[in-house]
């Protein structure tokens, strides 16, 4: 260390060495901004920017040595050769643009320490290239230890200055990255030269070498050269950088034309196209546009932005919004082209204008496309004189399973009905969902009204074998009512009208049926419509009301227990029979609110008589499908106090067709929590032996409608007898139901029923606690009402 200081103190002009540390550092820091920038870069961009690195390097390392060795005085003139210092700045160049390409190539930590190194042995290779450029009448001797302890440590600076540009951030990287670099430079280069001795010898000829001061001159100027250069193009290219950036950052395409052929053009511009900056130059406006040069002319003198259809590379045309602008490009009277892309905004109307005439859900056409569609059909088919037909479709069990399984799952559904239907019409039907459950189709064309019916017998077998009840709980049936022009109606409201009645006429015949406007049956379907829309409102409006029928033991003619039955009091219709208004009920869905009221009115009820006495409440099978029917049932005991042995359910084999396993599970639960569970009905409908065994029922109640024929039909009698020898055998107690005359009530005692229940016994009434005991109820005679 002494002895490089000791060099520099006395064999170097200090002036000289002040003008090659400028040099180092200006050419250090120009390299570093260049190195950013080329690390910044993509592509073939990066690459010039590497070597424009590696020639600032180069020029920068060869002028700070040359600069240096002029300063140098080691007594004996020197003079430096033309070759030799031409190869020294070749090969400084070269070596600085191999070490910043590797470096930049692997993007990482230790490839960048590598290239630092391999930059620190070119710097060495140009100090002794520069060193064998030194023509003098003498030799150079050189000491090992300071020739080796100056590469070791120009390389290791190097490599630690690269490493340092990769892993810095920020004004750190530039400063520690140049400084290391210019410390590497001056720390080979004067540890070298402290180590050098220059031996003079008269017998060695010199060959042509350039003059000192010539050299010095050219070297400044080289160097200052660089620096102007270095910082200029840096300069420009961020300000043309920002500029373009700005540019292409704009959501518009821009392009400027001069002389009628684009010049520039942003990346949007060249995003729209398909094609590539390059390929854009040059180009005619009217070789990009579908209206070529008339249309552009047009859109030139318009004072605000139209629209255009753009061509692009692959053929398709964009639509576009097109305007023009004269401006003073590069000093010249240039057009500016913007265009912005339509395609969203085109996209958007169309979803938009979709959206205004077809469901969301389904895709089919909503209620005011039907109407306008209908009217233009019957305006074609009256100037024609052809007939069409107009279907109402109303999806049952829907708002059942819609309350029951959720709207997510009731929208599936209403798609699966949606694609069933496209599939039975014909090309000329139109199909439109009118709101909820609620389709219709447009039958054009065809004789009628054999067209029709095979229209819905298309309809009922898909539905038939894509909604299969009794493998999908979820599934659902169809109801049609159609009607024809022009004989059920002239106009497109009558002809929905009465459509409209002929699906309720469907309804109410069974379901999952087609029927015909019929004159006759207008007036009934009408009521019963308004009867379903009423129900929908009983409960709130407090126009149901229970009674209650007493079930009498037969020996002591004790009460043992009370049955719920429902009563509804229409403010127009008067007392509503159940066997009218309970079917309506369980279609429409509405069963499932009328149920839980019954259920917690009867246990209100029930929790303030005097005695302990059961009370039983009918459950429809509708109400099985409850996902929470067991929650419901313990939280109206617990709200009303009723002790859960004294709540009997009275179910249907209905409620056992589907979901079995579900329902058993249901039953199980509430009988675990101690509520009794009775067979309602047995010996009707769906009435299977196996029911008995796997569910666990406590109690058999035989129809009415065996007993009503007990005293004229032998076989009816042996069905009751069989009926109650069963539910001995089970140990199940066995409820005859209707029993209203003596004779009846005599043979029933001679058969072993032990209970029974009708209007022999008791008819319905108030509620025990409303001033009568509830241990014995009063006979009345014999009515066929109630």
């Amino acid at each position: 260390m002494f002895s490089v200081m000791a060099c520099i103190r006395d064999d170097h002009d200090w002036r000289l060495i002040l003008v090659a540390a400028v040099v180092c550092l200006a050419g250090s820091l120009a390299t570093m901004l260049l190195l950013l920038r080329a690390q910044r870069s993509d592509g073939s961009q990066r690459g010039l920017w590497i070597a424009a690195s590696g020639f600032a390097c180069g020029i920068g390392v060869w002028s700070t040595h040359f600069i240096a060795m002029l300063a140098y005085d080691g007594g004996v003139p020197v003079a430096y050769g033309a070759w030799g210092t031409v190869l020294s700045v070749v090969v400084a160049i070269a070596a600085s643009w191999i070490a910043f390409a590797i470096g930049l190539g692997g993007r990482s930590h230790l490839s960048m320490t590598c290239g630092g190194l391999l930059l620190g042995a070119g710097i060495a290779a140009m100090h002794f290239t520069g060193m064998r450029a030194v023509e003098m009448r003498g030799h150079i001797s050189y000491d090992p230890a300071s020739t080796a302890s100056a590469v070791v440590a120009g390389t290791m600076l190097a490599g630690a200055a690269l490493y340092a540009f990769q892993r810095l951030r920020g004004v750190r990287r530039l400063v520690v990255s140049s400084s290391l670099l210019v410390v590497g430079i001056c720390a080979l280069h004067f540890t070298s030269m402290s180590g050098i001795t220059l031996v003079p010898e008269a017998d060695v000829a010199v060959a042509d070498t350039i003059h000192p001061a010539w050299l010095a001159g050219g070297v400044i100027a080289a160097s200052t050269t660089l620096i102007v250069l270095a910082f200029g193009a840096l300069f420009l290219d961020r300000h043309l950088t920002d500029l373009r950036g700005l540019a292409n950052a704009s959501l518009e395409g821009m392009a400027i034309v001069f002389d009628g052929v684009i010049v520039e053009a942003n990346e949007r511009f060249a995003g729209l196209t398909g094609r590539r900056l390059s390929e854009l130059s040059g180009r005619r406006p009217a070789e990009i546009f579908v209206f070529g040069e008339e249309g552009l002319d047009a859109h030139r003198h318009g004072d605000g932005p139209g629209e255009i259809d753009l061509l692009n590379l692959e053929g398709r045309t964009i639509p576009v919004e097109f305007m023009c602008r004269t401006i003073e490009y590069r000093g010249r009277e240039c057009e500016v082209i913007f265009v912005r892309d339509l395609r969203a905004r085109k996209e958007a109307e169309r979803t938009i204008e979709h959206l205004a005439h077809h469901d969301a859900l389904t895709g089919l056409p909503n209620r005011a496309f039907f109407d306008r569609r209908l009217a233009q059909t019957l305006a074609a088919a009256a100037a024609r004189n052809e007939e069409l037909a107009i279907l109402c479709l109303d999806l049952d069990r829907f708002k059942a399973v819609n309350d029951i399984f959720g709207h997510g799952e009731g929208d599936r559904i209403l798609m699966k009905v949606a694609d069933i239907l496209r599939t039975a019409v014909g090309e000329q039907d139109t199909i439109a969902r009118l709101g909820g459950d609620e389709f219709a189709i447009i039958q054009a064309g065809g004789r009628q009204p054999e067209a029709v019916r095979q229209l819905t017998d298309r309809i009922l077998a898909l539905f038939a074998a894509e909604m299969d009840t009794n493998r999908d709980p979820t599934a659902v049936g169809v109801s049609i009512g159609a009607a024809i022009f022009p004989a059920d109606g002239q106009t497109a409201d009558q002809l929905r009208n009465n459509a409209d009645t002929a699906l309720y006429r469907a309804k109410q015949s069974g379901k999952g049926v087609a029927c015909f406007f019929d004159r006759e049956m207008d007036e009934a379907v009408r009521s019963r419509r308004q009867i379903e829309n009423d129900l929908r409102h009983a409960v709130l409006r407090r126009q149901f009301f229970l009674e209650y029928q007493p079930l009498v033991e037969m020996q002591s003619d004790k009460v043992i227990g009370y049955e719920a039955l429902l009563r509804w009091n229409h403010p127009q219709r008067g007392m509503i029979g159940p066997d009218v208004f309970i079917p309506i009920a369980e279609e429409s869905g509405s069963i499932i609110q009328i149920g839980e009221w019954v259920l917690e009115q009867a246990c209100t009820e029930a929790a303030k008589w005097n005695e302990p006495l059961p009370i039983s409440v009918n459950i429809s099978p509708v109400q099985f499908l409850l996902p929470n029917l067991f929650d419901q049932v313990a939280s109206i005991l617990r709200r009303t106090g009723l002790d859960p042995w004294r709540l009997e359910l009275e179910i249907t084999e209905a409620a056992l067709m589907h979901n079995r396993e579900d329902v058993l599970a249901v039953l199980v639960r509430l009988r675990v929590l101690g509520v009794r569970i009775v067979m309602d009905d047995f010996g009707t409908g769906h009435s299977s032996l196996s029911n008995l065994q796997t569910f666990p029922f406590d109690k058999l109640k035989i129809d009415c409608s065996f007993t009503a024929a007990l005293e004229n039909d032998p076989s009816a009698q042996a069905i009751v007898r069989a009926i109650i020898a069963l539910g001995h055998s089970l140990r199940l107690a066995v409820v005859t139901e209707g029993v209203e005359t003596e004779r009846q009530r005599q043979i029933l005692a001679e058969e072993g029923c032990l209970q029974i229940q009708g209007f022999l016994s008791g008819r319905p009434g108030a509620a025990p606690s409303a001033g009568r005991e509830a241990t014995h109820w009063e006979k009345t005679p014999a009515r066929a009402d109630g």
